[in-house]
């Protein structure tokens, strides 16, 4: 059964989706809730190294833009790229691999948490530098009109979506890509995780301008502000998003208000942020959201979200055991994909 549903949600006029299309956004957000709480547990028993940054409380975010894109469609992230990566389509099992420094990872183990990237799944990449990735989605987006306009590609007009945080809409590189996205009219939506803190720095005593989405009218460009933590409502608005750019009219900036549950990374003891801010946005938890909007609207039943969630567990466990028995990258092999053949 895949009738279309219409959300009884003020804030969704006219908005719908299916019940299938439902129980994905929920299973996508389940899975990387459980493959982040499993990276804590391997960090902690020193099975996994380096900085690693959890994307925990931000999954309506990701999956609501990333689920309304098309297969072929860009995603550029941040060093908070697990996520990112999971629900653009990359197994999690490669990704696992990946965090582990194992040859199997999907980028060969030469990456780990902030550098996942996937050619195969149009991921362009976790960057560890803030506003680093965003020249690197421009360019993406560009390329998609290239291809269109002077190559003749017959597919449809490609969209990027670039992923980043609130303390990098202070950084030049943001302001100089929205200009010249405006400018060419590239196929590209800035999505803005403002998740509240740029590490130990409060959003709000960082910037002169708290409403980041409303610096995008200095170019001219539709900004929109959606509550991050409701994926449905993220996903509408990043649709309205999509429909803009593949049909030629250009950028769209976007702020989702989120918040991450744990500490900027796992290396965090997270003592500068107040309980009480804490256990406000954990109340609003996206996951539980939707899964008692799921249960109350009876678009399915509370065994069936449990059956969800056993699977995700499953999946999660057998990328931990794939990640353990895979082979360590050799010693030989240092210089190897410094360059592409």
């Amino acid at each position: 059964m895949n009738e279309e549903i219409c959300l009884p949600v003020t804030t969704l006029k006219n908005h719908k989706i299916t019940r299938e299309q439902i129980l994905i956004l929920y299973e996508d957000m389940v899975l990387g809730r459980n493959f982040e709480d499993m990276c804590a547990q391997m960090y902690y028993r020193g099975k996994m190294f380096g900085f690693v940054h959890l994307y925990n409380g931000q999954e309506a975010v990701a999956t609501g833009v990333i689920k309304a894109l098309e297969k072929n469609d860009y995603v550029c992230s941040t060093y908070r790229d697990h996520v990112h990566a999971l629900s653009k389509g990359v197994p999690s099992k490669y990704i696992m691999a990946e965090l582990f420094g194992k040859e199997t990872g999907c980028s060969k183990g030469r990456g780990g948490s902030m550098h996942i990237f996937s050619s195969e799944y149009n991921f362009l990449g976790g960057f560890a530098f803030i506003a680093e990735g965003i020249p690197v989605a421009t360019g993406a987006a560009f390329q998609s009109v290239y291809r269109k306009q002077i190559l003749f590609a017959k597919e449809k007009l490609q969209v990027t979506a670039a992923f980043f945080g609130d303390g990098t809409t202070n950084n030049g590189q943001f302001f100089e890509c929205l200009n010249m996205a405006v400018l060419w009219k590239l196929p590209i939506l800035f999505i803005v995780e403002n998740n509240q803190w740029a590490i130990g720095m409060a959003h709000h005593r960082s910037t002169s301008k708290p409403e980041i989405h409303k610096k995008a009218e200095a170019f001219g460009m539709p900004g929109v502000e959606v509550d991050g933590m409701d994926v449905l409502a993220v996903k509408q608005v990043t649709e309205k998003a999509i429909d803009r750019a593949r049909s030629g009219e250009g950028p769209t900036l976007i702020e989702a208000l989120t918040y991450r549950f744990r500490g900027h990374s796992l290396a965090d003891p997270d003592e500068l942020r107040a309980s009480t801010e804490k256990e406000a946005w954990i109340s609003r938890d996206p996951i539980l959201r939707l899964r008692n909007y799921i249960i109350e609207n009876k678009i399915d039943s509370q065994q069936s979200l449990d059956a969800i969630q056993d699977k995700v567990k499953q999946n999660v466990s057998e990328a931990i055991d794939f990640a353990l028995s895979s082979s360590e990258p050799s010693v030989e092999d240092l210089r190897k994909y410094l360059f592409v053949d």
